[in-house]
């Protein structure tokens, strides 16, 4: 298996393709695709225990359920957040994202930096 150093959870695939192309690392992304259990969360994550986890969600309601739930299961996460006006990961402009990420030390492809 191969060695994961972070693990970035996200709502869907298109948010997913959004990050990797910003990203210069090859973290595992995963996609709750839409709001989640706690029961799939724990599933989703749980290969995951020792890894750092960063929950990137959309600003919206279904983001805020997500990360609720995250918060309570997992509170070791670190959440980034988007500006509120852009509403979602997939909507948010790469080199916006590209600064979230590499605030929190996740390598980004030099492009993409302001």
């Amino acid at each position: 298996m191969e060695f994961i150093d972070i693990v970035i959870l996200v709502e869907g695939r298109s948010d997913k393709l959004r990050l990797l192309t910003v990203l210069a690392e090859a973290p595992e992304i995963i996609c709750t695709n839409g709001t989640i259990s706690n029961v799939k969360l724990e599933e989703l994550l749980s290969p995951f225990e020792d890894v750092p986890i960063y929950a990137f969600l959309d600003a919206d309601k279904s983001g805020e359920q997500i990360r609720s739930v995250v918060r309570k299961e997992f509170p070791e996460a670190i959440h980034l957040y988007i500006n509120p006006m852009y509403g979602e990961v997939e909507k948010t402009p790469l080199k916006v994202l590209a600064s979230i990420l590499q605030r929190v030390n996740i390598k980004v492809k030099k492009e993409f930096l302001i």
